[in-house]
């Protein structure tokens, strides 16, 4: 049980109607979750609006509501907090309720289009190899040190989020690394967390089924870096674009990273063959099992990342030789027979033209290319005719198959990723609604020392139709299929 008082920060209030410091036992801003003496968060969701659940938090016991729009009658025994954005408010609150747990780790977000989870998770292991106790909160995985939590979300909310970061206090983490969703931002769910910096990767097209306009994608990851306290480092990749404009209102320490032109933190690709790469990173010759241009990316912004931290740079250039690669993240199987298959997490255009292009650097001249992609239903359509171009224009055959269609009819999907490809690539485009039969399929047209690139889903082990998630697991159906067919 906490006293309001403890927990309400004083310059988000505009009104308190009833008792000044009552007891809560909790917080809650679900309503199918409401219990006696919690405080209710009356949030406008995208989905609902929370006010219209007040009377219902009443009801069934809660002690203080804090919500925008007061609601007229009688609610005896009941505080009601008035504030402007009741998703700030809860923010700013579950970090009071925890006791601030963010104070007492060194945390950092990392946030871009690609690259976040590979960054997050590899910065969790390194922290880890050289002896610190450290915290991850991703999209494929939550950890409190060496304890796994499962991932709902890229971006927990903020009180899970909260309870996790004090769990991982408890746990005597020193370090915590967390993936910043451009959702997560918008919806307040990072706030009243202090952190200790800030990593932009990129930022291309996706999410704009939620954004509506890149501006507004582009404003979401800006507002992160333009939060961060005058005491935290902001790092950012200047060979984007909009690297510079992502920290151009920082208050924190701006350093940059860059595999193209001068910069605080520099790298350059040597050498790729399927089994790694050979990079200088800040003047020192590394080998990394890790391949491609968006990694070697990923590679040096973990390095600055631990740069700024403090931690010696040989023990870093060391361990960076021995990560392996994330899960769904540019993983590959070989057969006895000589296939390679390729499983990632790719998306959106840009990180499926990154990882065909590392393919192709990398691949013979005679050696083809076979991509099985999809696009997620309900989810931003603009996309989908332009990633269906890109796997057309850059590979041998494509087949468009299901991604995770969720409500959508998966022949829509895949009808909207057709447009994207003239009469002259659809001559080596094939549709298969299945995913197993897609891959099947790519299996059999494969010759001896082909390449398979099987994208969209990485590391999910499941497919979402119609609200209903079946398991589903790539590298599993690629195994097992390698198996059967004797190839």
């Amino acid at each position: 049980m906490k006293q309001l008082n403890e927990i309400l920060p004083l310059f988000l209030v505009q009104e308190i109607i009833g008792s000044k410091n009552p007891l809560v036992s909790e917080l809650v801003f679900d309503s199918r979750r409401l219990t006696r003496d919690c405080c209710f968060f009356a949030v406008k969701g995208t989905q609902s609006d929370g006010h219209i659940y007040i009377a219902q938090a009443v009801q069934l016991g809660a002690k203080v509501v804090v919500c925008e729009e007061v609601p007229t009658g009688i609610f005896d025994g009941v505080t009601f907090v008035r504030v402007n954005n009741s998703s700030l408010a809860l923010g700013y609150m579950a970090s009071k309720f925890f006791g601030n747990p963010s104070e007492k780790l060194k945390l950092v977000g990392v946030t871009g289009t690609n690259g976040k989870t590979t960054t997050a998770t590899l910065l969790y292991r390194l922290t880890r190899s050289f002896g610190h106790k450290t915290g991850l909160l991703s999209t494929v995985v939550n950890y409190i040190d060496d304890v796994e939590v499962p991932s709902t979300h890229t971006t927990p909310d903020p009180i899970q989020l909260n309870s996790l970061l004090a769990q991982m206090v408890a746990a005597g983490c020193e370090y915590c690394f967390m993936e910043i969703s451009s959702h997560s931002v918008v919806q307040n769910r990072i706030a009243g967390l202090t952190f200790a910096g800030g990593i932009f990767s990129n930022i291309t097209h996706d999410h704009l089924d939620y954004h509506k306009t890149f501006a507004e994608y582009l404003k979401a990851k800006k507002r992160f870096f333009d939060d961060l306290p005058a005491e935290a480092f902001a790092l950012t990749n200047i060979d984007d674009r909009n690297g510079m404009i992502m920290v151009q209102n920082s208050k924190a320490k701006v350093a940059t990273y860059s595999l193209r032109t001068l910069a605080d933190y520099r790298c350059r690709v040597i050498e790729s063959h399927f089994d790694g790469m050979l990079l200088n990173i800040e003047g020192v010759e590394v080998w990394t099992r890790l391949l491609g241009n968006f990694n070697a990316y990923n590679l040096l912004a973990i390095y600055s990342t631990l740069m700024k931290l403090g931690f010696d740079k040989n023990e870093v250039l060391t361990a960076i030789s021995d990560v392996a690669p994330v899960a769904g993240r540019f993983e590959y199987i070989r057969s006895e027979g000589g296939l390679t298959a390729v499983v990632d997490y790719a998306h959106t255009p840009d990180a499926l033209e990154n990882v065909i292009n590392t393919i192709n650097e990398i691949k013979a001249d005679n050696q083809k290319l076979i991509s099985v992609i999809g696009a997620g239903g309900n989810r931003d359509k603009s996309k989908r005719p332009v990633m269906a171009r890109v796997a057309a224009e850059l590979s041998d055959v494509v087949i468009l198959t299901s991604d995770n269609p969720r409500f959508e009819e998966p022949e829509d999907i895949l009808n909207d990723m057709k447009a994207g490809v003239d009469n002259q690539l659809a001559k080596k485009v094939l549709s298969i609604v299945d995913r197993r039969e897609a891959i099947r399929t790519a299996v059999l047209l494969a010759q001896k020392n082909d390449i398979i690139l099987v994208a969209g889903k990485g590391h999910e082990n499941y497919q979402e139709i119609k609200g209903v998630k079946h398991h589903f697991d790539d590298k599993e159906v690629i195994v097992e299929l390698f198996n059967s067919l004797h190839v």
